[in-house]
């Protein structure tokens, strides 16, 4: 397995640790989803990994796409795009939905927009009062991607989806937990040991029955989020082309309200 660069892989007593390793906020572009994937699809055939922990170094578990210097990710979206090819991004994301064996995320901090997307691969999540989760990408003049809009309604139902995609709310570890978003609050410096903990017991059920559960919850999904990355795609690319995005992009960076005019 690997070697990796931006992330680290540790297996104790039948768990693995995957460590997103990018601090303070472990943005994430396709390298890094790729090196995670990889991982996952590794450790699936590992006898001596039984249930996955994602978690991360720094501030925040992952504040969202890159987009320092260079390309950034919607940049490389719309150049394959133009070439007719399928972000690759996205089928990068889908291989972290194909993976067979139970996954907890440790969510200690900040999981906003694509970090959320990536927040909600995992099949439960262990939190704390000062994570935030937060689809920001209307309040940017966007639309949502990395599969949300497949993965937030099947978890909270399509009503609370549409609270939080329509509104950018930011939601405290209380909230995430009240609303079904996340499911176990704990002080911060033990989200990462009560995901392990959790993972731990998970390790000691039937491997081979908890990866068949898992496959009968999860059947289709992966498909499900590859056709929905699609439409997410397309709609991100034309309205990476308006005004709004534009202002939104720019309020963002400038801590302000965008001032949108609908074109």
């Amino acid at each position: 397995m690997g070697p990796f660069s931006d992330i680290g892989v540790e297996v104790s007593d039948l768990v693995a640790t995957i460590e997103i390793r990018r601090p303070p906020h472990n943005y994430f572009d396709i390298a890094l989803i790729r090196e995670i994937a990889t991982a996952l699809e590794a450790l699936d055939e590992d006898p001596a990994t039984r249930a996955i922990v994602l978690a991360a170094q720094g501030k925040a578990f992952c504040a969202g796409a890159s987009l320092g210097d260079g390309k950034d990710v919607l940049d490389v979206l719309q150049d394959k795009a133009a070439k007719g090819e399928t972000g690759n991004l996205y089928i990068e994301a889908v291989r972290l939905f194909r993976t067979k064996k139970p996954i907890i995320g440790a969510i200690h901090g900040p999981a906003v927009g694509g970090g959320l997307g990536l927040a909600l691969v995992p099949d439960l999540r262990v939190t704390c009062h000062e994570a935030r989760f937060c689809a920001n990408f209307t309040r940017l003049g966007f639309h949502p991607g990395f599969g949300l809009t497949v993965t937030l309604p099947a978890l909270i139902g399509p009503s609370k989806a549409a609270l939080v995609f329509y509104t950018s709310r930011r939601f405290t570890g209380e909230e995430a937990v009240a609303m079904g978003l996340a499911d176990v609050l704990v002080p911060r410096e033990q989200v990462r040991p009560a995901a392990q903990a959790l993972a731990r017991e998970i390790a000691e059920s039937s491997p081979l029955g908890v990866v068949a559960t898992r496959t009968t919850l999860r059947a289709g999904l992966a498909d499900r989020v590859r056709a929905a990355t699609d439409v997410e795609l397309e709609a991100q690319l034309r309205l990476r082309a308006t005004e709004d995005f534009r202002e939104g992009v720019k309020a963002t960076a400038e801590r302000r309200l965008p001032r949108f005019v609908g074109r």
